[in-house]
């Protein structure tokens, strides 16, 4: 890259970008830079979103990941997150061990279930966050073992399977990004196959779809992911992340 900028700090902006229009929602981000994505958002473009300092509250400052220094503004014990789940107001982003074209995701195990290779978190939330309210993925390693043509366990269910379960679950289903370590990808395409939005800054095309598992859609829209403003990275460097955190998920 031409700049300073690292990998790790595009991939902050690109996740934040993943709640623009969002309004006041509940912005969650599991892992550090989903993290930093949402609060990213919320101190520039999206000042309505609501963001937790982790634990129990609201935050109505520009809080580090990992801070103390907040100030509070609500109550969220985790019990109220169902709450807020249920109603739809929530935008998560989330992990994935393997996701699929149309974007069932799997944290539970690898191999088959009866028997796996390697046991994971298990399903968790991530049913029903996918079936109540938009979700989005970051993946800090980009290879065809998490990239796989049919996952091992559906613990996030994608596109094809929402289809299946009606129209109630049809309106509340949304995968909006995917953003990893080499690109960013999303569903806007007739069947919602997962397409190329986007390759970063210093990334070949070709790397993109050797690391994925499946064909991914890629069409005149590709462009190259964005750079943070300057603004951004103040933010993202003195700010929200002067410890770093971001690079523990994203090497470069």
């Amino acid at each position: 890259m031409s700049s300073d900028v690292t990998l790790g700090e595009i991939c902050v902006a690109a996740v934040a970008d993943t709640f623009r229009g969002d309004g006041e929602i509940f912005a969650s981000g599991m892992g550090n830079i989903p993290s930093l994505g949402a609060r990213l958002a919320r101190a520039t473009f999206e000042p309505d979103l609501l963001v937790s300092d982790g634990e129990a509250f609201f935050v109505a400052n520009d809080l580090p990941l990992g801070g103390t220094d907040k100030e509070v503004e609500g109550w969220v014990p985790f019990r109220t997150v169902f709450d807020i789940l249920w109603s739809g107001r929530r935008h998560v982003v989330m992990g994935a061990s393997q996701i699929d074209a149309y974007g069932n995701q799997n944290i539970a195990n690898i191999g088959p279930w009866e028997k796996p290779k390697a046991q994971l978190l298990g399903v968790r939330g991530a049913p029903g966050n996918t079936i109540n309210h938009t979700t989005s993925y970051f993946i800090g390693n980009h290879t065809s073992r998490a990239f796989v043509e049919k996952v091992d366990t559906v613990s996030g269910i994608g596109y094809d399977r929402a289809a299946e379960l009606g129209e109630w679950v049809k309106a509340h289903h949304e995968i909006r990004r995917v953003v990893t370590n080499l690109a960013v990808m999303d569903f806007e395409t007739p069947d919602h196959r997962m397409r190329l939005r986007s390759v970063h800054p210093g990334v070949d095309l070709e790397q993109v779809v050797e690391a994925t598992g499946f064909e991914l859609v890629i069409d005149d829209t590709l462009t190259e992911s964005r750079l943070p403003t300057d603004e951004e990275l103040r933010l993202i460097r003195e700010v929200i992340d002067p410890n770093d955190t971001r690079k523990s998920e994203v090497r470069g």
